[in-house]
């Protein structure tokens, strides 16, 4: 599982970016650990392949 600031390396954008996103119900799959956002590294790739521009 990634962390929210391996997911900000991955794509390259602000940790606060995915946090807004996550507000909007946007952006890669999340779960909840406790206090942490967890991220699927699969996940992650396919939500950035079907989003991709």
């Amino acid at each position: 599982m990634w962390t929210i600031e391996d997911v900000s390396r991955y794509l390259r954008i602000p940790v606060e970016t995915l946090y807004q996103w996550r507000r909007k119900k946007q952006g890669p799959p999340a779960c909840k650990m406790g206090k942490h956002l967890r991220y699927d590294p699969a996940g992650v790739r396919d939500w950035f392949t079907a989003n991709a521009a």
